[in-house]
């Protein structure tokens, strides 16, 4: 089966036709088309592309939906200081489904 390494949001991810994955939040309603053209690598079988090979190359997705992700909470300490700081986010994050990986 075909697969392919690509790069969005400072992180790299391998995928397959099919596939449905969790990114940084990227621009677009559910339903949109998401084209990521920064493949670094694809693989089948025994055949083999990187980077250089694929200069063309792209993945492309759509949107299934727009959330955000589980609550991460940071907690601050300085012993014998009475320093302590509980600081908190959630990441949005967007779900797409893979449709296509073009040579």
């Amino acid at each position: 089966m075909a697969y392919a390494i690509f790069k969005t949001g400072g992180k790299q991810y391998r995928v397959a036709t099919g596939d449905v994955i969790e990114v940084e939040k990227l621009d677009g309603e559910a339903g949109a088309e998401v084209t990521f053209s920064e493949v670094l690598f694809h693989g089948e079988g025994s055949k083999i592309k990187t980077a250089g090979d694929l200069k063309s190359a792209k993945v492309v997705a759509e949107v299934v939906e727009q959330f955000k992700g589980p609550k991460l909470i940071n907690f601050k300490y300085r012993r014998r200081k009475g320093y302590h700081r509980t600081v908190g986010h959630r990441q949005k994050l967007t779900r797409v489904k893979i449709t296509s990986i073009a040579l």
